[in-house]
């Protein structure tokens, strides 16, 4: 900073005189901000009030009020005969050092999550969340109904003000709880109570709260291997113990999760679609599983993310529908069904558990926003979601073919590509000799391509060699030109 005679140049200061506020306001908030972002370094005198005044276009009168003002905020000290002077003790950001700063890991005060998310977690996407080749989980955002989606929330945003723009109960709208309850019973066998449905902002978002609820740290929780990324994430912030059970052409190993933790308090599994293998958990294996959870007096968290979009002629039903100890909290999302940023999921809690969650998320939780709610409860009473849902299938299902054809006929010898009956992706496992999964993800991505390697998935190393391909994002000559690029991919990757 210059200095005079006269104190410091500030040539930053300015006065707006198409300000309507008070000049002497002005000058104290402006010589404020100079101060705290250290502009204005401690010690340095400033201009006398006459000079300062002149300097400005405003009266001496002005300048002292401003000074005074600062003065009783401690920003500055007044010295009779010496001048004006920034505040010597006073501390600004920029004043403090690299060396001084200490590292965020270090303050003692902050939460093990808060300190530092580490290894195990994952980050939840892998490649920006844009609809291209291979990307998975994402919904056909082209085939969308736009203008009945527009049309539904114009009508709703035209009704009571009072229904429309309150608080949301942190529950969930009780209409879109009861129309959840309709579809389930329709679509998926599922029968259920609205008050034992509950809405979350998202699958995720019921996973953490659930995580919250049930879990204490050190408990135990069972995690397929590879499984779910955000669900792991969602019960590791709550300190629970992971426990990384292998998963074969059956879902679940069941034995193998009973020799590693009998005392298990959850089991995360997802049934109908596993993530990211592809396979169903066969009926054997969902009695196995129900069974263990009995003996262990533990809940089941199933995951039906993809349920909906069922491709062959038969499915088995939801696990929840076999639950008659009642031990099953089923999750569901509208992210697939509909579209992610729509952020809307719902939980199908066991009877005995639903007053307590309710008690919970009214004392914690803030609800989901209420227009989100009354438009999709909507837009399912008027049955555009099943006609939504059957028309998708057909999509889903003509996408999946196209990948699939192009694959036997581009990728042979380099991929082999899974048939799949469900879901948004499949499985490619990488032939013997073909190049590390990492590597080819990353060349994937430098040719635009979305691949994710199976081993991200994994808590605990695996010896599958492969990666995701998801199908559902883009239309099927975009699919066919993605399988011609990563092919060309895998031989320059070639040995």
């Amino acid at each position: 900073m210059s200095k005079y005679v006269g104190g410091a140049l500030i040539p930053t200061l300015k006065i707006d005189r198409g300000d309507r506020s008070n000049l002497a306001f002005q000058l104290t908030v402006a010589l404020r901000n100079l101060i705290l972002s250290g502009d204005l370094a401690t010690g340095t005198r400033l201009p006398a009030s006459r000079t300062l005044a002149r300097d400005q276009g405003v009266s001496r009168t002005t300048v002292i009020s401003a000074f005074e003002q600062l003065a009783a905020e401690g920003l500055l000290d007044s010295r009779i005969g010496a001048g004006t002077y920034v505040s010597a003790g006073l501390r600004t950001p920029r004043q403090t050092t690299v060396e001084e700063a200490r590292p965020v890991e270090e303050l003692p005060h902050l939460a093990r999550l808060g300190a530092g998310v580490r290894e195990p977690f994952a980050p939840r996407l892998g490649h920006p969340p844009v609809p291209r080749a291979f990307v998975t989980g994402m919904p056909a955002f082209d085939a969308f109904p736009v203008a009945l989606w527009s049309r539904i929330s114009s009508q709703y945003w035209r009704e009571n003000r009072a229904s429309i723009m309150s608080y949301p109960d942190a529950a969930g709208l009780h209409e879109l709880r009861q129309a959840i309850c309709q579809h389930l019973s329709a679509n998926r066998g599922l029968v259920c109570e609205p008050e034992h449905v509950f809405i979350f902002s998202g699958a995720q978002d019921a996973f953490t709260q659930l995580a919250r609820m049930l879990v204490n740290p050190g408990d135990r929780v069972w995690l397929e291997n590879p499984g779910a990324i955000g669900a792991r994430n969602a019960f590791l912030s709550c300190g629970a113990e992971p426990v990384a059970v292998p998963v074969d052409e059956e879902g679940i190993d069941v034995e193998a999760g009973l020799s590693a933790a009998p005392d298990f308090r959850i089991a995360f599994v997802t049934p109908a679609y596993q993530h990211p293998l592809g396979v169903t958990m066969s009926l054997e294996r969902r009695m196995q599983l129900l069974d263990a959870a009995d003996r262990a007096g533990a809940f089941i968290v199933e995951d039906d993310y993809v349920g909906e979009f069922h491709y062959g002629e038969t499915t088995l039903p939801p696990l929840k529908t076999l639950d008659g100890g009642q031990r099953v909290i089923y999750v569901g999302t509208f992210s697939k069904t509909l579209f992610p940023a729509v952020r809307l999921g719902f939980a199908v809690m066991p009877p005995a558990l639903a007053p307590m969650i309710e008690r919970t998320l009214a004392a914690i939780a803030h609800g989901v926003t209420h227009s989100v709610q009354g438009i999709v409860a909507r837009f399912i009473t008027e049955g555009h979601f099943a006609a939504h849902i059957r028309r998708m299938r057909g999509i889903y299902a003509a996408r999946r073919d196209a990948l699939l054809d192009a694959a036997a006929r581009d990728l042979a010898g380099r991929l082999a590509v899974r048939w799949t009956e469900t879901g948004f992706h499949t499985v490619a496992m990488i032939a013997d000799g073909g190049p590390e999964e990492w590597a080819l993800a990353k060349a994937a991505g430098d040719a635009g391509l979305a691949l994710t390697p199976l081993s991200r998935y994994a808590l605990e190393p695996i010896a599958r060699r492969g990666v995701a391909l998801g199908f559902s994002a883009v239309p099927p000559v975009e699919i066919e030109r993605g399988v011609k690029a990563l092919a060309a991919v895998i031989d320059r990757l070639a040995p």
